[in-house]
């Protein structure tokens, strides 16, 4: 008789893709054993922005699950709505089916902002702690009682920018990620922009249509859970004020500044950025 049982000699392979609705299946790695840190990408990036977070949390005894939103990196690229409620929905999803509790949820930059949402929306025993690192909360644009970070002009011109010439509009974003323009080797520059570049023009723009439109204001009162605040000193797409706003609104929540860094503070500073993730991750 034939013998049905698979043979294998890499171990049991675990999910790389989740659907999370019909024709829509988001890229995942999830690497380790142990407590779970989930780690949210930012805006134009995918979980492969981990790349050096993942091999030390992984030899911390974490499990660790990276989820790439839809539009970005392999994860599928749908037409529709981008804003933080769908990709919150998503994380959910993600979360239930890989049976996820008490995880540390961690959020870059347009990652922060929607893990805020989610916190603030679905947070049940899923997600017991939160990390915002260069998150770009409560809000990234100014309004009439916030004149801080840029202004929503600047978001139209980037905006406009994605349509008429999207290499040139993530080309710009790179000068401006980091400390300065040589804070992160050519290299590493390259790496980056070719993420950026795998992610669909309309999930690009809306996007930044939700960063330039949405207020988190009112829900990080709704915040009750330990939360720690990662923000780059010399951060110029994430001002360090809004890291200061973040944690004056998020009651009992520490913020730990990244003095050579910009808004990449995950490469410039990664040793410090794995120590103060996993110290966090582990009490």
């Amino acid at each position: 008789m034939e013998n049905k049982t698979e043979k294998t000699h890499a171990g049991k392979a675990r999910a790389e893709f989740i659907k999370v609705e019909t024709n829509v299946n988001l890229h995942i790695t999830d690497a380790g054993e142990g407590k779970a840190i989930v780690l949210i990408h930012g805006w134009p990036l995918s979980d492969e922005m981990y790349e050096y977070q993942y091999n030390d949390l992984v030899n911390k005894n974490f499990r660790v699950v990276g989820i790439t939103l839809r539009g970005f990196g392999k994860s599928d690229k749908p037409y529709g709505a981008y804003n933080y409620d769908v990709h919150a929905l998503d994380i959910k999803r993600v979360l239930d089916k890989l049976d996820i509790k008490d995880a540390t949820l961690v959020g870059f930059s347009m990652g922060g902002s929607i893990a805020v949402r989610f916190v603030a929306a679905y947070n049940e025993t899923q997600v017991a702690k939160l990390v915002l690192a260069g998150a770009a909360v409560p809000c990234w644009t100014q309004r009439e009682d916030f004149p801080y970070n840029l202004t929503q002009k600047a978001v139209d011109d980037l905006i406009k920018l994605n349509y008429k010439d999207r290499p040139k509009l993530l080309s710009d974003f790179a000068k401006i990620f980091s400390a300065t323009e040589t804070s992160l080797n050519e290299g590493i520059g390259s790496w980056l922009n070719g993420i950026g570049l795998s992610a669909s023009s309309h999930a690009t723009a809306e996007c930044l249509v939700a960063l330039r439109d949405t207020d988190l204001r009112p829900e990080l009162e709704k915040i009750k859970i330990p939360t720690l605040i990662l923000h780059g000193k010399n951060d110029k797409i994430c001002a360090y004020k809004l890291a200061e706003l973040s944690q004056a609104g998020i009651s009992g929540s520490k913020l730990v500044a990244f003095e050579k860094s910009g808004h990449s503070l995950f490469l410039e500073e990664t040793h410090k950025f794995n120590t103060e993730l996993i110290k966090f991750a582990e009490k």
